[in-house]
């Protein structure tokens, strides 16, 4: 939930600095851009377009969190001895990498578009947003297969899994670049929302999919990993609701305000960090803090608590530490005793 506030106030500076995008001097700086950036990058200082110094804030820190968690990962690696959380980590690990990519692309709206970078935008949006998604899907099916076998598939397995996954919907990319750049030959920059929005339809089956492995995941017989199935099946859930918000505002929104041209960028500026932001609180975060706790030291039996099951007192049994020969003449002398008693009582 921590990542919806700041959905919000990016918005709202969207509607407060929109209006000046576009001065009628093309020659004159922005306000804040007397001593910075000069053009095609004057957003990211213009003060009257505060929206993107916002976004460029926020995908900054995110973008050094990303960098400083995987450090970490990669750091604390060898201290990890379990199998079963050695085989999240490649997936976590290529999960903050398109994390990364998420919030380096978001800087590619705050420039004033031309041909390369619309598209580097098409080609990359749904590419970056599978990968996660992806890693999404491969954790859910790692503790599906936890929490019924109690073993997991390889941290390579199931990261060439994600990245088989990712590869769909780059070709789906490539395909629409081909057919409507190269076959059509219309301009890069010329594409309407509906069909951003279908071209990314494949990574929102990624994400229903890893919704429903999360689900799965929760049904497991190991207790002990339930905890991750939850934070991922929360993760799933807010990411879900998150491109129902962005698609639906990129399509309609903008049109029903009157906003159609001048807030398309803000829009998906806007989604990129807020979704990078929640797969770091909500996913990364969590499933590092508990991949790197170290492993309960195991207990000794308490022989004097009577709750305890019956099977496991036989198995503690104080005859198991009794030798064999020891055991079989104490077995001999109790047969000897109740012959003798046998003997006297039918005297």
């Amino acid at each position: 939930m921590a990542s919806l506030p700041v959905l919000v106030l990016l918005l709202l500076t969207v509607a407060h600095g929109a209006a000046g995008q576009d001065p009628e001097d093309p020659e004159v700086l922005p306000r804040g851009c007397e001593w910075g950036f000069v053009r095609p990058y004057t957003l990211l200082c213009d003060l009257d377009s505060i929206w993107g110094v916002a976004v460029e804030s926020v995908a900054a820190g995110g973008v050094l969190t990303a960098l400083l968690l995987a450090l970490v990962l990669l750091c604390r690696l060898h201290h990890i001895s379990e199998a079963e959380k050695r085989s999240g980590v490649g997936p976590l690990l290529l999960l903050l990498l398109g994390v990364l990519g998420l919030f380096g692309l978001s800087f590619a709206f705050l420039i004033e578009e031309d041909e390369s970078l619309c598209l580097l935008r098409r080609a990359l949006w749904g590419l970056l947003f599978a990968v996660c998604f992806s890693c999404l899907l491969v954790q859910g099916v790692r503790l599906r297969r936890i929490g019924l076998e109690r073993r997991s598939p390889g941290g390579c397995a199931l990261t060439g899994l994600a990245l088989g996954l990712s590869a769909v919907q780059g070709i789906i990319a490539a395909e629409w670049l081909l057919l409507t750049v190269l076959r059509e030959g219309r301009a890069a920059c010329q594409y309407l929302p509906l069909d951003f929005s279908l071209a990314c339809s494949y990574v929102l089956v990624l994400l229903l999919a890893a919704l429903t492995a999360a689900c799965l995941a929760l049904c497991g017989k190991t207790p002990l990993w339930r905890c991750n199935a939850v934070w991922l099946l929360v993760t799933c859930l807010l990411s879900l609701l998150l491109w129902v918000a962005w698609v639906g505002f990129y399509l309609y929104g903008n049109a029903w305000f009157g906003r159609s041209p001048e807030w398309n960028d803000p829009a998906l500026a806007i989604a990129l960090v807020a979704q990078g932001w929640l797969l770091l609180i909500f996913h990364a975060i969590p499933e590092s803090h508990m991949c790197l706790r170290p492993p309960p030291q195991p207990t000794a039996p308490d022989y004097f608590d009577t709750s305890q099951n019956s099977t496991r007192m036989r198995e503690t049994s104080f005859d198991e530490d009794i030798p064999l020969s020891h055991r079989q003449f104490v077995e001999n002398q109790g047969y000897g005793y109740n012959d003798e008693n046998t003997a006297g009582t039918t005297r």
